[in-house]
């Protein structure tokens, strides 16, 4: 949880940095949305590779390897100046511009802690960990707002280059918290394949996962500080102070949704709470006035990330412990190819006009996913999760198949 905070923190100020140092660089909010892109796509095929071979790796020195690309990335953002050697090290580095959970770092950390806690206590410390991520994103964002005061201080000092070193920086950090962690397989006897049983299920979500991501890709908090420039010409420092705020209200949620989870059931409060965030997301669009985007913005917030911890839990909760690294990898991939495509669309929507067009497309998608969600998966319950409501369910990876009956 503490190198999650890391992460969190330089993800956070890292993707309101993105487009303003790729925007002073002389690039256009197109070029922005393809280094955005280039991110997210670069992160996806991580995490296949991860996924193919992680039920046999250690997860301590898939970790260790993560901290050190980290570590490469900022210095990479640091020190490059021209395009093509930008995107490149976009792709093959750890930078998130959405400032959430498309990481690479993810699949391992989950596997990590659900083979540390007990199924009962499961959705609680996501909750935990999910809250550690949000704070450490929106202190980041807040600190983002220093931008312009260190240039002012710093006069002829390339400021935007010297964050992104700290963000290489914190990399590091990261490395010398996982070097202490033990040595652990993710199950004791490696099976040959990293999906068994559960195979079925698992593509079932990681397919609808991948329409909210596609969804989600739209609005990166890169591009929709962008948006806020353009359409409000907000600065550097206001626009941090409101994804601080929308970025506590998040965190403050996660623990909101653990509760809501033992009383309603999973995939109820990832349904249920999703749904009406997407509404705030499109209004939000139309929303004539900062102030009104604003509160749109910040209701959004405290409602649309209540199916993150509620969502790991639940995959890892459906699947057997030896499937739990292929679990996680199958299902982030998905999310993180279908975001890697939508930045650049939404790049060249801001590029035609200021309107909110990516906000539209992302809060419909969202809509689709979460009503398919609700149709396929609603009869699939955790064992535990049967317990706390009265039921009864069998092994995770032997209940009934998507759509049939509990």
């Amino acid at each position: 949880m503490a190198a999650r905070g890391l992460q969190a923190f330089g993800d956070g100020y890292v993707a309101i940095l993105l487009p303003v140092h790729l925007v002073r660089l002389g690039y256009s909010p197109t070029e922005v949305g393809l280094v955005a892109t280039s991110t997210l796509l670069g992160s996806a095929l991580l995490t296949l590779a991860f996924g193919a071979v992680g039920h046999r790796l250690r997860l301590r020195q898939g970790l260790l390897a993560a901290a050190l690309l980290m570590a490469a990335t900022g210095l990479g953002f640091g020190v490059l100046r021209d395009f093509w050697p930008l995107l490149v090290v976009a792709f093959v580095g750890t930078i998130n511009p959405s400032g959430g959970d498309v990481s690479v770092f993810l699949p391992m950390e989950h596997t990590a802690i659900a083979q540390s806690v007990e199924d009962r206590e499961r959705t609680d410390v996501f909750a935990r960990y999910s809250f550690v991520g949000s704070i450490g994103a929106a202190v980041g964002a807040l600190a983002i707002g220093a931008l312009d005061w260190l240039k002012r201080l710093l006069p002829g000092v390339d400021v935007g280059g010297a964050l992104f070193l700290l963000y290489g920086a914190i990399g590091l950090a990261t490395l010398l918290i996982y070097t202490g962690l033990p040595e652990v397989r993710s199950t004791d006897a490696p099976p040959q394949a990293a999906l068994g049983p559960s195979r079925r299920r698992v593509y079932g979500l990681a397919a609808l996962f991948s329409v909210d991501a596609f969804g989600g890709g739209f609005i990166v908090n890169s591009l929709l500080a962008l948006w806020l420039f353009e359409r409000f010409g907000l600065s550097v420092a206001t626009t941090g102070a409101i994804f601080f705020v929308t970025g506590i209200c998040a965190a403050l949620s996660y623990f909101v949704a653990a509760r809501l989870a033992a009383r309603f059931g999973l995939i109820n409060t990832m349904v249920f709470t999703h749904l009406p965030s997407s509404a705030f997301l499109v209004l939000a669009a139309f929303a004539p006035t900062l102030p009104v985007a604003v509160v749109l913005l910040v209701l959004r917030s405290l409602l649309s990330q209540m199916d993150v911890p509620t969502r790991s839990s639940y995959v890892m909760a459906v699947v057997e412990p030896a499937e739990r690294p292929a679990a996680a990898s199958v299902t982030a991939v998905p999310r993180s190819l279908a975001a890697s495509l939508s930045p650049a669309l939404a790049g060249w929507m801001l590029a035609t006009s200021p309107f909110g067009w990516p906000l539209v497309c992302a809060g419909l998608l969202k809509i689709v996913y979460d009503l398919a969600l609700l149709r396929s998966f609603r009869s699939v319950r955790p064992p535990e999760e049967a317990e706390l409501n009265g039921g009864t369910a069998g092994k995770p990876g032997q209940g009934p198949a998507p759509g049939e009956g509990r």
